[in-house]
């Protein structure tokens, strides 16, 4: 099948690369180079990168309204264009272009978690499941009937990070599944419900702000959901203190430890175990297991327990 395909982070890369393996991949849409990173220098999307590393056509408009895109895509005459974390809207002439028109990867199970950010979302919500949904695209935001849905389990132990890359590899393989019901006539688009419909606003940086009062287990999906970024923050004597890994913990520990404080206030660094950092909570203890101070790297909580003296200091 001739394919166009429209992305630009990192997610979109599995979906790009089993296209190329089994079907024609006609052009490539990404955003334009922009500034990234401290040092804000301009760099190529991953997408883009990918695509120069195939010599796959390549078009970065700053928009897809106007006859300057619309020629672009006219001119690749795929068959259908997939879209995957691209960034730009697209408008009803370029949804009509295409004969199957175009699909995209969302990830998450829709229509639960429609919006920029369904991964932390769905952890910070303590979702038992998430997983991706190939959806036929409509002017809505992420409105689209649904053509194929994926589960993807979450676990305990599941981080922004993981989920994002486990998404990644099963929207590429959904997708591929689905291109094949699409071009043998075997796929019947499904509206999705009116019901259970919610929303993942983008993530803002105020957020990754931990509150002592909120209960630990919210605590530590907050950590797991902002892991690798915007990464949950604290302070310790008025310094940023970076949580990349955390855990609740039993409070009955604390009748074993030696020290432990056990009637402190929200954020009191109560007990320091060999692996771990145990702050108080509103409610239960959270476990801090890698931190990280401002221009250090990530390390484990025992080792940053042995160059401060933590035991009754409180995090704010």
């Amino acid at each position: 099948m001739r394919v166009a395909f429209a992305g630009t982070p990192q997610f979109a890369l599995p979906a790009l690369a089993a296209l190329c393996a089994q079907h024609h991949v006609v052009g490539v849409l990404t955003q334009p180079d922009r500034p990234q990173g401290r040092g804000r220098k301009v760099k190529a999307s991953p997408v883009k990168a990918a695509a120069l590393a195939r010599a796959l056509p390549l078009a970065q408009p700053q928009t897809l309204r106007g006859e300057v895109a619309r020629a672009v895509l006219q001119s690749w005459a795929p068959e259908v264009l997939i879209v995957v974390a691209y960034g730009l809207l697209l408008p009803r002439e370029i949804l009509a272009l295409p004969r199957y028109g175009c699909l995209n990867i969302h990830a998450s199970l829709l229509p639960r978690w429609r919006g920029a950010a369904p991964i932390q979302r769905a952890i910070l919500a303590g979702d038992c499941e998430t997983g991706v949904t190939i959806m036929q695209m409509d002017q809505g935001l992420d409105t689209g009937a649904i053509l194929t849905r994926a589960v993807l389990p979450l676990s305990a132990a599941d981080t922004g990070a993981s989920v994002h890359d486990a998404l990644a590899l099963l929207g590429a393989a959904a997708l591929l599944e689905t291109l094949a019901a699409l071009a043998a006539g075997s796929l019947t688009p499904v509206p999705q419900p009116l019901e259970g419909v919610t929303y993942a606003p983008k993530i803002e940086k105020t957020e990754a702000r931990i509150d002592w009062g909120q209960d630990a287990a919210a605590i530590g999906r907050q950590v797991r959901a902002f892991n690798p970024s915007p990464v949950a923050e604290t302070t310790l004597d008025g310094e940023q203190l970076r949580i990349y890994a955390a855990h609740p913990s039993d409070e009955r520990a604390l009748n074993v430890l030696p020290n432990a404080s056990k009637s402190a206030e929200n954020g009191a660094i109560i007990a320091v175990e060999a692996d771990a950092v145990l702050v108080r909570c509103g409610h239960g203890l959270l476990a801090l297991t890698q931190v990280q101070q401002p221009g250090r790297k990530p390390v484990s909580a025992r080792d940053f327990s042995h160059s401060h003296h933590l035991l009754g200091r409180r995090l704010e």
